[in-house]
């Protein structure tokens, strides 16, 4: 090893310091490190093939959070970090450039659009002798402890748990280094955008203020402590996890695993602890199940490439049933369905940018089976809006609702209104987004459209007026 190296760190969505095999690589080969993110003008600035912001304000905002506490610790370990606004592929070639830069190292992504930034990246490098060199940072296994390839990876969750949770220890997480390499104070280091810098107006600022969670390494570790630490929230969350209103039903770590301000092993490290220390029972092996999910559509997504953006999916099946009527599904979007738990939570999803994984099956299942509108459609509007938002996770999952992912059980429908008395039984959840409901008591709540003409002038509502009427005959 030739430690008198320039070395490019291309954060992407792993912006933490603990765990993150990119920057252990990264020191070890460098004698100065270069850290840089990049926000790509076509993730924060562009639009969906349906015309939805790519990056809308809520997500936006949880990233710029995200890079000024990264930002600040690389501070507190001797370095710092460049901030850019383009298209990675040009702007890293040209740091790579002008630094003399040795290698570029970064956590490698699988899918298409992200591909396609670091194959572009890496042609231009070879152009001067220059490279990528990657390293993993999405996933609790490694692909390479699994007991098969990536391309015999099982179809079936069930099968694929079976294979690996017994059998197929879990690597320990990186420490975060003491101190990193220098970095020179000649480098022009540049501002993290603001959301008005990003194109975002007044209104969508002040939209974002809804948002439940802090952006950031900091804050995902925090997060973590308290769910399982402080309040042994993780030792109920089986029984809670179908919760719809608060912060404490669910650990809420996914929009910092997504975005990889907490790792998937730390999790797991420390709901192991956890389960030495304090409770094992089936509610923390219930956090690791969730963990195992997001692996299995990680691979998923590696295996079946962009078919699980095709309206056949992963199963190729065809869905001409479903159309892309987009005045449909703004009715489903803007929330005026008349079915007070799909617009309740959909009122959550836009205030928020949050929605519960409960309410995330209901609505996507309300819009493919009972509107029969384009899935796709859907995925893309999730995309936009989700805190949370990861790629494979985000349309597996829509695969699954629409029929057309690897999900053993045909026609996966939920009944919208047993969901709603199952899992808002006295209404509270659809009250808190649509208090002119209130006054309804008993299923009224949840079926609004049953009321007649006589009980609307008793309860002083009407349909049409106070609330939509249903947009669609229900089962």
């Amino acid at each position: 090893m030739n430690n008198n190296r320039k070395v490019v760190l291309w954060f992407r969505n792993d912006l933490r310091l603990h765990d993150n095999e990119a920057l252990q690589e990264a020191i070890s080969n460098a004698q100065e490190l270069y850290p840089i993110y990049v926000f790509d003008e076509r993730v924060f600035q562009g639009s969906t093939k349906y015309g939805f912001r790519k990056t809308d304000v809520f997500r936006a905002k949880f990233i710029i959070e995200s890079i000024h506490d990264l930002r600040n610790s690389l501070r507190h370990k001797g370095s710092n970090l460049m901030v850019r606004i383009g298209k990675p592929e040009e702007v890293l070639f040209d740091i790579a450039k002008e630094l003399k830069t040795s290698w570029i190292f970064c956590n490698r992504e699988r899918t298409d659009e992200e591909k396609q930034v670091q194959d572009k990246l890496e042609q231009e490098l070879w152009t001067v002798g220059q490279e990528i060199r990657y390293s993993r940072g999405k996933m609790l296994y490694y692909t390479a402890d699994l007991p098969f390839p990536v391309t015999h990876a099982p179809e079936i969750f069930t099968q694929f748990r079976k294979e690996v949770e017994k059998f197929i220890p879990i690597r320990e997480p990186f420490d975060i280094p003491e101190r990193l390499p220098v970095i020179s104070d000649e480098i022009e280091f540049g501002q993290i955008p603001t959301l008005s810098d990003l194109g975002f107006s007044e209104d969508d600022i002040e939209r974002a203020e809804g948002t439940l969670l802090q952006g950031g390494e900091t804050a995902g570790l925090e997060r973590l402590d308290y769910y399982l630490w402080k309040s042994d929230h993780i030792s109920e969350y089986k029984e809670t996890r179908n919760g719809l209103l608060g912060m404490d039903y669910s650990s809420k770590l996914s929009s910092y695993l997504s975005h990889g301000c907490v790792s998937p092993k730390m999790v797991y490290a420390e709901l192991s602890r956890y389960e030495k220390e304090r409770i094992k029972n089936k509610s923390t092996y219930w956090l690791y199940f969730e963990l195992l999910w997001r692996d299995f559509f990680r691979l998923m997504g590696k295996k079946h490439g962009n078919d699980i953006f095709k309206k056949h999916g992963l199963k190729r099946k065809r869905r001409d049933d479903l159309s892309d009527d987009m005045a449909l599904f703004r009715v489903w979007a803007e929330a005026r369905t008349g079915v007070p738990f799909i617009d309740a939570a959909m009122l959550e999803l836009n205030t928020t940018g949050f929605m519960s994984n409960r309410s995330r099956q209901n609505v996507a299942s309300f819009l493919v089976n009972d509107l029969n509108v384009n899935w796709q459609i859907g995925a893309e509007y999730f995309e936009s809006l989700l805190i949370d938002y990861d790629p494979c996770s985000n349309w597996c999952n829509w695969n699954y609702v629409a029929g057309v992912g690897n999900d053993p059980r045909e026609g996966r429908y939920f009944n919208t209104i047993k969901q709603a008395q199952r899992y808002d039984p006295d209404g509270a959840f659809v009250k808190h987004w649509l208090p002119q409901l209130d006054r309804l008591d008993g299923h009224y709540v949840h079926q609004p459209y049953l009321l007649s003409e006589e009980q609307q002038d008793e309860y002083q509502f009407t349909l049409g007026k106070d609330y939509p009427k249903v947009c669609v005959k229900l089962p």
